[in-house]
Order: C-alpha cells, then sequence, then structure tokens
C-alpha cells in the first residue's frame, strides 16, 4: 500500500522536493548551531553555496564524536521550550548521544514510521505486538507512534518478558510483531520450550531492525515463525527508526529520502561513490527542526540503487546493511566484520543462529575465537561424536574459504550453550585484547 503520494513521485520532482528542503535547513543550522556555523565557516562554505543536494559535497561531515563531544544539547538548533521530547542512545562506549524532537519533528517521525509499516503491509485493521524497548531508546515509541498514525492496533509490551510476550501473542492474535531479529529468534525458541507451536500463532510479518539482519537469519526468523521479515532502518542521530523500510520485494529498504537524503561514501577517503558501488552511508536530515544533523556518517556499510522497485516505489533502495565500519575485526592483519562470520556459519542446518566471537591477544598475536550451538532440532550423534568432529570440519574449511581465514578455535556446544539476551541489541563480539 502507498502511504503518500512522494513514495511514487518522478525523480525530478522529489529533487526539486529535496533542493527546496535542503535549501531552507542549511540556512537554519547555519543560524542557529554554532557547530555547523564554525565548521562552514572553515570549509569556505556559506548557505549560499548549497543550492542543491549535488552541492552537498561541499559540506564537511558530522560523527558520532561530534555528537558525544555536544553533549547534552550543543547541536540543538531550537530554544528548550520548543523541544518536546528528549531521545538518547545508550552510551555504552562514552558519552550518550542526546537528540531532541519539537512538534512538527514528533509529526514527521510519527508519519514516516506510518509509512514504514504500511511499506511492511500492515493495515489499520491489523494488530502489532511491539517488542522494542520503550524510553530513551528511540525503536519503542517510534515504532508505537507509527502504529498510532497508521491506525492499526499497537501492544506496547516493550522488550523482555519473553513469557509475557508468547502468551499475549497466543491470546492477542497479534498480525505483525517488531522487535530485533536476535530476540525474534529467541521467542520462536522460548515458545517451543513452553509447549507452543510458534508457527501457529497469527503472525503473518515480523518487523525487524535495530541489528544486521542476515539472509540466513531472516531465512531462520520467517521458518521459525511461519512469517515473511522485513527489515527496517533508523538511528537516533537522525530521527530513530523510520528512515528506511523494506517492502515485500525484499530488493532493498526504501529511504524516505524526501526527509533523509542518502549518499554513500569511501569509508577511507570520504569520496562519493556511484550508485550501485558499496561504502558507507551518509544521512543528511531535510526537515528536522530541533536536531538537523548534517552529512552525518553513520559506520553501516550499504549500497544505493534509484531504479523503480517493482512495487512502484520511486524512492532510492539501499541494501541490507552488511556491517559498520566501527565493528571490522582486525585479527592478525585480516579484516573481517561479525555479519561475514554470521552468514557462513548458518549455511549449516545442524548449527542455531547464535554465536559467539572471543578475541584474545596471546604475546603478540591476536587470536580469534568462534563458538557455536548445536541446533535443538538436529538428530545428530552427540556433540563430542564423530559427527560433530566432521562437523566443525566443514565449518572451518567453509570459513576459510569464504573469509580466506581459519579461527584459532571452533568449539560447538550443546542447545542452549550460548547466553541469551532478552532486551536490547544483541551482543556477539567480547574483545578480551588491551
Amino acid at each position: 500500500m502507498v502511504y503518500h503520494d512522494v513514495e511514487t513521485a518522478s525523480r525530478d520532482d522529489l529533487r526539486d522536493l529535496q533542493d527546496d528542503r535542503l535549501q531552507r535547513t542549511i540556512q537554519h543550522v547555519y543560524d542557529n548551531v554554532d557547530f555547523y556555523r564554525t565548521k562552514m565557516d572553515d570549509a569556505g562554505v556559506t548557505p549560499a553555496d548549497v543550492e542543491s543536494v549535488a552541492d552537498l559535497s561541499k559540506l564537511p561531515f558530522t560523527t558520532k564524536e561530534d555528537f558525544r563531544d555536544a553533549y547534552p544539547d550543543e547541536h540543538f538548533a531550537v530554544p528548550d521550550a520548543e523541544i518536546e521530547r528528549i531521545h538518547a542512545s545508550s552510551g555504552t562506549t562514552g558519552k550518550p548521544k542526546v537528540v531532541g524532537y519539537t512538534a512538527n519533528d514528533l509529526d514527521v517521525w510519527s508519519a514516516v514510521m506510518g509509512r514504514s509499516l504500511a511499506t511492511a503491509g500492515v493495515t489499520p485493521d491489523d494488530t502489532v505486538q511491539n517488542a522494542y524497548g520503550y524510553g530513551l531508546f528511540t525503536g519503542g515509541l517510534g515504532i508505537h507512534t507509527g502504529c498510532e498514525d497508521l491506525g492499526a492496533n499497537v501492544v506496547p509490551i516493550g522488550g523482555g518478558q519473553t513469557s509475557r510476550q508468547i502468551e499475549l501473542l497466543a491470546d492477542l492474535g497479534a498480525e505483525v510483531y517488531t522487535s530485533t531479529p536476535s530476540y525474534a529468534l529467541y521467542l520462536a525458541e522460548q515458545a517451543e520450550q513452553e509447549g507452543y507451536d510458534p508457527r501457529e500463532f497469527a503472525l503473518d510479518t515480523v518487523v525487524v531492525g535495530a541489528e544486521p539482519c542476515t539472509e540466513p537469519m531472516r531465512a531462520e526468523i520467517e521458518d521459525a515463525l511461519d512469517v515473511t521479515a522485513l527489515d527496517i532502518y533508523g538511528l537516533s542521530e537522525i530521527i530513530g527508526p523510520g528512515v528506511s523500510m523494506e517492502c515485500p520485494e525484499k530488493d532493498g529498504l526504501h529511504v524516505w529520502e524526501d526527509h533523509f537524503y542518502p549518499e554513500v561514501i569511501d569509508p577511507t577517503t570520504g569520496e562519493v561513490l556511484p550508485d550501485g558501488e558499496e561504502g558507507e552511508l551518509v544521512l543528511t536530515c531535510l526537515t528536522k527542526e530541533a536536531v538537523p544533523t548534517m552529512r552525518y556518517r553513520t559506520g553501516d556499510l550499504t549500497t544505493l540503487h534509484r531504479e523503480q522497485c517493482d512495487c512502484g516505489r520511486t524512492a532510492v533502495r539501499m541494501e541490507h546493511v552488511t556491517g559498520r565500519t566501527d565493528d571490522m575485526l582486525v585479527v592478525r592483519g585480516v579484516n573481517l566484520y561479525p555479519s561475514e562470520i554470521e552468514s557462513v556459519v548458518l549455511e549449516f542446518d545442524e548449527i542455531a543462529p547464535h554465536y559467539r566471537i572471543d578475541l584474545r591477544r596471546e604475546g603478540r598475536l591476536d587470536e580469534i575465537q568462534i563458538t557455536l550451538e548445536r541446533d535443538s532440532t538436529d538428530q545428530r550423534d552427540a556433540i563430542d561424536g564423530s559427527d560433530s568432529t566432521d562437523l566443525r570440519e566443514r565449518i572451518l574449511s567453509r570459513l576459510e574459504t569464504v573469509l580466506n581465514f581459519t579461527p584459532d578455535a571452533l568449539t560447538i556446544v550443546e542447545p542452549g550453550g550460548i547466553e541469551r539476551q532478552e532486551t536490547g541489541k544483541v551482543k556477539r563480539v567480547y574483545d578480551h585484547r588491551e
């Protein structure tokens, strides 16, 4: 369902809208945010120099470090009296990134979230059980207000309470479930342990986000819950969830570029890359009032495509995030991404969609240890038998072929042997190196 006419606008009409909104936003940030005015002055750029999105490369980048240095509110472009809500990142690696919203910002967020849910096939007749966390994290309230904008019924259970989640799915019959991909799998696993068949829930769609979701993991979710799993993308520095959304064609996530202009750059040089080449996603807010972020380096690796989707939408599509520039693991000079390791191990039916990566340093050498978990439905020999030895050798061979790298240790544990997380983003990598 097309939620707004702009989703099918011509590229020329969309460009005119983007240019107009960018000019107003550039003037707004220059007049009201010392950080951007100083950055532009140092670069010798004035608002008059940015007449079109084609001129964005004249502007300097904004980074997550810039946000943390501006803690709590130095990036705010409006007086406190105009701020109606505050959200923030977790701040697990330093000061949290604080963002504010005006009344208009909240309206825009609700609208793009409603549009995103409609893109996933959600209708006003559906019930959405929302398992994203409520509070400073943008996920819960972002999905919630999108449901209200669309007119769908929302069950605001938030994160955790897994047994209660399962009970409500069985009793209330929600057609749509929203959560991180790892939690969707955990929910299905727990439902089976509690005597339910998760494939018999009324669910037909699961909207997953906040973590990378590889195609093998999507297939695991769809099989475990008998659903269509679709990816949503967003980040608090831009607005929250609702920056882009995958449609049932599963051919990339539609970026709502009437509000958020995307670029892909070479992570090393900062050069803007042509469509079809993978690089780091950079986003610019075109309508945000409180915190209008310019050329934000997301750290997420993706590719852009501007051909019209088979669903009829003309909005640029971004491929699934393959990793993050700051998630890259460097082990003995080899660059690895956790998502690459995940895509390999999930090729094996005998392995559950859970894994752990431990990095250690022995003397001057880095070591990588991978722990996998035997799938609970696998009926082969016990994990200490000959079958397990064969499985381990096949996985090691596949990792070496795909990644040109062999882990120092690969352990396969019994079902349930890897600790689960009920709330927040799943942690896969544990770096014990100093």
